[in-house]
């Protein structure tokens, strides 16, 4: 028997797909559905399954976007290496994204330990 169903599955991968894209945490509203539909979530298949959804959302967003990222990581290589293309607009983009990834950074190093247990 297995842990979860094709309708759960569909239910989870539906929830995946329309949380990524909103400004909340998808893998605590995946967390929520499995425990409404209560599927055991510490379940080593359904941890799998899980990071395995989560990692095609991933991928469909690097996907979509691959044309707008290459074109940013470029401009700011450029800008590394010439300052006359420090003025684009996305080298500074590439900054900023640079800037507002650190808070992130540097809270889950602070807690890495609180996380690890």
């Amino acid at each position: 028997m297995s842990v979860i169903s094709v309708g759960q599955a569909v239910v989870l991968g539906v929830v995946e797909g329309v949380t990524e894209f909103l400004p909340v945490s998808s893998t605590g509203h995946l967390k929520i559905t499995e425990g409404l539909m209560n599927i055991p979530v510490d379940d080593k298949a359904v941890v799998g399954f899980t990071a395995v959804i989560q990692v095609g959302a991933i991928a469909a967003v690097l996907v979509y976007f691959f044309k707008d990222i290459v074109r940013i990581v470029s401009a700011w290589g450029r800008g590394l290496r010439d300052r006359e293309e420090r003025h684009s607009h996305d080298y500074k983009f590439a900054w900023w994204v640079i800037y507002a990834t650190l808070p992130i950074v540097i809270v889950g190093l602070a807690a890495k330990p609180l996380i690890d247990g």
